[in-house]
C-alpha cells in the first residue's frame, strides 16, 4: 500500500524560523555572535571606513585675531556679536611662572610609580577615559569610583568619546587636585614628569579588532605613563584595555609610542596637588605655559609634515591645523586640515576613520573661516562612519551640534533644531546645544 506523500510546508519552516531567532535573540551569548556575524557581513557589503571627506570650501590665510581667542572644544561657546553665529571664546587669564627650561638634571636610567590602583575598561562602554583619570587620581588618594567619574562625563553608554576638557572639568570641580593639559610633548619630558613623581595621562592612537568594520581598525585610547626604562628603550603603561589587575603594565617602545602619541598631536594631563604646582611648573620648562605648548607643537607638526609620510604624515598635518586653531589661527589651520583631508582620501586601509570622534578642530576652522557647507559635510561623513548595532550609534555630539550651528549659520533652523536635539539625546544637558537652543529661541 502506497504511503501518502507529504506536504512541504512553508508556514512550518517560518515558525521553526522564527523560533531559533528568539531563542537567539533570547540567549545573549547567542545573540552576541549572532549580531557579530551580521556585523562582519555588512561591513564586507557596505564598510563604515568608507567614507572619505574631500573639503569643497576654499580659505585664504587670515589674521590671528588679537582681541580674542578660541579655546580648544569648549563646552560652553559664548557667541560673538555678528548677525551669524560664530564661536569665538575669551581667554581665561592664568598667572604663568616663568618659562625659561631649567638646567637638565641626570634622571634615573629606570623609573615605575607605584600607590596607582588599576581600572579595566572591560565589562563597561566606552570607559577608557573613565578608567584612566580614576587611575591617574588614584596616586594621589582619591577615593572615588569609577562609575562616579562616567556618570559626570559620559551620561550615557552611547558617548563615544570623553575629550580632554571634559576630564578637566572633572578634576577641577570635583576634587581638591589641578590639572594641566598640554600638546606637543615627547619621550623625555615624560621621563622628566615620571622621575619627579608624576604620573602623565597621554591620548594616543591603536590598532585594534573591530567587528564593525569586519577586521583591525584605528581607535583612540587613553594611557597613563607611570614609569620608563632607558635600557630597554620603553615606556611603562597601566593600559585599560590591554592590561589586567593581575598585570596591571604594558611597556611599549620609545620610537612606537612616539607614532601612536603623533595621533593626538602629543597631548598630555598631569595632576597633581596645589602645592606642587611651582614644582611641576618648572618641570614643564616652556610647557607650563599653553600658548608656547601650542607654538611647539605647531613647528613639531610642520616639521613632521615635510618629513613623513602616508598615515603619520596625515597626523602631522591635523595636528599643524589643531595648533594654528588653538593659537586663532583659523584661515591657516582650515588650510591645513584641508592638505590632511586630500591625504586621508588617497590613505590605505584601515584609515583612521575615527579621527573626527576625538579631535573637532577642524570644525571649529571652518566654522570661523565662514565654511558652514564644509562643517556640515565633514559632519554627515564623521556620522555616516559610525556602525550601528545594539551596542553602538552615533553618539558623537560635538559632530551633532556643529552640524546644528552650521545649519544655524546657513538660515536652516529646523535642521539646526533637530541636530541639536539629537546632541542632547546622546548627552543630556549638553551645554553647547542647550547654548544654542537658548540662541536659536527654540525649546531643547
Amino acid at each position: 500500500m502506497l504511503m501518502p506523500k507529504k506536504q512541504f510546508s512553508w508556514g512550518a519552516v517560518l515558525i521553526i524560523g522564527a523560533a531559533a531567532l528568539l531563542l537567539v535573540l533570547l540567549i545573549p551569548g547567542l545573540r552576541s555572535r549572532a549580531e557579530g556575524v551580521w556585523l562582519r557581513l555588512r561591513a564586507a557589503i557596505f564598510p563604515v571606513n568608507e567614507q572619505v571627506f574631500i573639503p569643497a570650501g576654499t580659505t585664504t590665510p587670515l589674521p590671528i585675531p588679537t582681541a580674542q581667542i578660541l579655546l580648544p572644544d569648549s563646552p560652553r561657546p559664548t557667541a560673538s556679536p555678528t548677525s551669524t553665529p560664530t564661536i569665538l571664546f575669551t581667554p581665561t587669564p592664568q598667572t604663568i611662572p616663568p618659562t625659561a627650561t631649567p638646567t637638565p638634571t641626570a634622571l634615573p636610567p629606570s623609573v615605575q610609580l607605584s600607590g596607582l590602583t588599576y581600572q579595566t575598561q572591560h565589562g563597561y562602554w566606552n570607559y577608557c577615559a573613565p578608567a584612566n583619570l580614576f587611575m591617574a587620581l588614584s596616586y594621589w588618594g582619591w577615593q572615588g569610583k569609577v562609575t562616579d567619574i562616567a556618570e559626570a562625563i559620559k551620561p550615557g553608554q552611547w558617548d563615544k568619546n570623553v575629550m580632554p576638557y571634559e576630564l578637566t572639568d572633572y578634576v577641577v570641580s570635583t576634587t581638591n587636585l589641578s590639572i594641566v593639559v598640554r600638546s606637543g610633548g615627547n619621550i623625555a619630558l615624560l621621563k622628566t614628569l615620571v622621575a619627579a613623581g608624576f604620573p602623565v595621562i597621554i591620548e594616543k592612537g591603536v590598532i585594534l579588532e573591530d567587528l564593525c568594520t569586519g577586521g583591525n581598525s584605528w581607535m583612540g585610547h587613553y594611557q597613563t605613563i607611570i614609569g620608563y626604562n632607558d635600557a630597554s628603550q620603553v615606556i611603562i603603561a597601566m593600559d585599560s584595555y590591554t592590561a589586567s589587575k593581575e598585570k596591571p603594565t604594558v611597556a611599549e617602545g620609545y620610537d612606537t609610542l612616539q607614532d601612536d602619541w603623533r595621533a593626538f598631536n602629543y597631548i598630555f594631563m598631569v595632576i597633581y596637588p596645589p602645592e606642587r604646582e611651582a614644582e611641576l611648573m618648572s618641570l614643564l620648562g616652556p610647557y607650563a605655559d599653553p600658548a608656547e605648548s601650542d607654538r611647539i607643537a605647531a613647528e613639531i607638526a610642520a616639521e613632521e609634515a615635510a618629513t613623513l609620510q602616508g598615515r603619520q604624515r596625515f597626523f602631522a598635518l591635523f595636528n599643524r591645523g589643531t595648533s594654528l586653531y588653538r593659537q586663532g589661527d583659523y584661515g591657516n589651520a582650515a588650510l591645513a586640515y584641508d592638505e590632511a583631508f586630500r591625504l586621508y582620501a588617497e590613505l590605505p586601509k584601515p584609515r583612521p576613520h575615527r579621527m573626527m570622534w576625538y579631535q573637532t578642530g577642524p570644525y571649529f576652522a571652518y566654522f570661523n573661516t565662514g565654511r558652514f557647507q564644509d562643517v556640515i559635510d565633514l559632519a554627515t561623513t564623521t556620522l555616516s562612519g559610525v556602525c550601528t548595532s545594539s551596542y553602538s550609534k552615533p553618539g558623537l555630539e560635538e559632530s551633532w551640534i556643529w552640524r546644528a550651528r552650521a545649519q544655524a549659520a546657513l538660515g536652516n533652523t529646523d535642521a539646526a533644531v533637530s541636530d541639536l536635539r539629537q546632541a542632547l539625546e546622546y548627552h543630556p544637558n549638553y551645554g553647547p546645544a542647550l547654548d544654542l537652543a537658548a540662541q536659536l529661541g527654540v525649546q531643547p
